[in-house]
């Protein structure tokens, strides 16, 4: 039977622990190895990566077995409760195994309907972003803070992220660059650590395509508690994956929209 002496959040956070615990004492090691997931191109994957989704499948065993779970590494178990925790021990790879602090830990808990909980960890940091219906905030060392989305109204004034300068397809990048070209500044490389930045009010948007399920589930939670959007490049709903928009406010999501809905 699940264990339901632990709330939801109190789960997700044992989780996060644990997967802290685990990866940190392989961030910057020299002699660390790094297997590639595909046969052309390059996607990294570690013992890290590996070890901290099994200690936080462990947490889910010992206080939520009846839930499913969808992980990158271990991919999918089938639970019984309509529930599912969506995991990617680490969200950027390319930059944990580069040594900069930009990946980080994400744990969504969802139903049909989407995520409900999502918690974006960067260990290195000790930074923490949660999302919930009843919780939007960050922990860290600067103490506990609520999180809160930006209120800029147009795109000329607009701070935009992606992480990979070709973005996806060439069509993708197309449309990218037509968003970019109108906003004030663009950034590059930051994997998840970006859409924390925009539920902490430092950003604008987040412009990405490719994804799987679980590089964007936690942050939709994470965002959507925050007061801010995210959704396809058609304004429809995105936590399956594929092409996403993340935006500070109505406003700008709209004005994005109707750029990227071409490509």
């Amino acid at each position: 039977m699940q264990n339901t002496q632990r709330s939801d959040l109190e789960v997700a956070e044992e989780m996060a622990d644990a997967a802290r615990a685990t990866i940190l004492p392989f961030f910057r090691q020299a002699n660390l190895k790094a297997d590639n997931k595909l046969e052309a191109g390059f996607d990294p994957v570690t013992v890290a990566d590996r070890e901290a989704e099994k200690a936080m499948r462990a947490v889910l065993a010992a206080h939520r077995p009846e839930d499913g779970i969808l992980g990158e590494e271990f991919g999918q178990s089938t639970g019984t409760s309509g529930r599912v925790w969506v995991l990617d021990p680490i969200d950027g790879t390319r930059g944990f195994i580069s040594g900069t602090p930009t990946w980080g830990v994400l744990i969504a808990l969802s139903d049909d309907a989407g995520p409900m909980l999502g918690v974006i960890d960067q260990p290195y940091i000790g930074e923490r972003f949660v999302g919930s219906a009843g919780h939007a905030f960050v922990s860290g060392p600067a103490g506990r803070a609520s999180l809160g989305t930006r209120n800029t109204e147009t795109l000329d004034q607009a701070i935009v992220f992606t992480t990979f300068p070709e973005v996806g397809t060439e069509a993708e990048a197309q449309g990218f660059r037509a968003v970019s070209q109108q906003a004030k500044l663009t950034r590059y490389g930051m994997d998840c650590y970006a859409y924390a930045l925009l539920a902490a009010g430092q950003i604008d948007l987040v412009i990405e395509a490719g994804l799987n399920a679980y590089d964007i589930q936690a942050p939709i939670a994470v965002i959507q508690a925050a007061g801010g959007i995210v959704t396809d490049w058609q304004g429809k709903p995105a936590h399956n994956g594929g092409r996403a928009l993340a935006a500070a406010n109505q406003d700008l999501h709209a004005a994005a929209v109707d750029i990227l809905r071409h490509y």
